[in-house]
């Protein structure tokens, strides 16, 4: 029997830094295309677990040591990444400490993810929004 061709999988991280607003939230701007603001977060290798490409992406982008408190939810756009069909499982985690860029990571910023002026890259605006909805409401995205 032949393989399925299928999305690629990854992991996206919202680090909240321990000790911050709930709503502050560490981005990447990225180093390679497609280039902007982003949530920290990667691709799943073959015999990893989402959780551990999570925490695994986090360490090489920002230098964090995370704990995942929660899954955010997964989103499968097709359009979602310009490279191809990306379905990217999104968790929510804290840490401690100073992020520092590293890996594909060329700078790192706290923002208040509220904050709607930077432009963000695939459809992190998109799962920001549902974060800070599940932040003031408890209930979790609806499913698009």
């Amino acid at each position: 029997m032949s393989r399925p061709v299928t999305p690629l999988l990854a992991a996206d991280i919202i680090i909240r830094l321990r000790g911050m607003s709930k709503y502050s939230v560490v981005l990447i701007e990225r180093l390679n295309p497609p280039y902007g603001w982003a949530l920290p977060g990667g691709f799943v290798d073959v015999g990893e677990s989402l959780e551990s490409a999570a925490v695994r992406e986090a360490k090489e982008e920002t230098c964090l040591d995370v704990s995942l408190q929660a899954l955010l939810g997964c989103y499968s756009d097709p359009s979602r990444d310009a490279r191809g069909h990306t379905v990217s499982a999104v968790y929510m985690a804290t840490a401690s400490g100073k992020p520092t860029a590293a890996d594909d990571a060329k700078q790192i910023m706290v923002m208040d993810s509220r904050d709607t002026a930077t432009r963000l890259a695939f459809d992190h605006r998109q799962i920001l929004d549902d974060y800070i909805a599940l932040l003031k409401t408890g209930r979790i995205a609806p499913l698009r």
